[in-house]
């Protein structure tokens, strides 16, 4: 039976890469497992949306190559909802004006810019959510 999960990414990845891909892993798993997902990156988690940032892991080792990509394309095709907090995009250096130099390609026809209300807002209409 289908969920509806609600993951929140707002670890800084510079402090705890680890915990920041589980997320990812566990929110492209739900997806690839026939759930509704509804994500929010926020405070230094939105770091994860940024496509440098992305490279830099991708070239790292941490993992198989392109492994980080194919997580955030599944979420990103996949995802009913995808939503970063503007204030803490603001903070990384990152405003709508400038996204398309700095976030992964296509943000802006699957990304909602958003604040607390959107994480009200997706956070009650799940059934299960998880913390990163």
């Amino acid at each position: 039976m289908s969920k509806k999960f609600f993951v929140k990414l707002v670890t800084d990845p510079d402090l705890d890469l680890r915990k920041c891909v589980v997320g990812l892993a566990c929110g492209a798993q739900a997806i690839k497992d026939g759930h509704e997902v509804s994500m929010f990156f926020a405070a230094n988690g939105v770091r994860m949306l940024n496509s440098n940032y992305l490279e830099a892991i991708d070239i790292s080792g941490m993992m198989p190559e392109g492994m980080i990509f194919d997580m955030m394309t599944t979420i990103t095709q996949g995802a009913k909802n995808i939503y970063c907090s503007t204030g803490s995009q603001a903070a990384n250096g990152i405003t709508i004006e400038n996204a398309a130099e700095k976030l992964l390609d296509g943000w802006n026809d699957w990304m909602t810019w958003s604040g607390p209300a959107g994480v009200i807002e997706l956070s009650t209409s799940s059934e299960i959510q998880l913390i990163y």
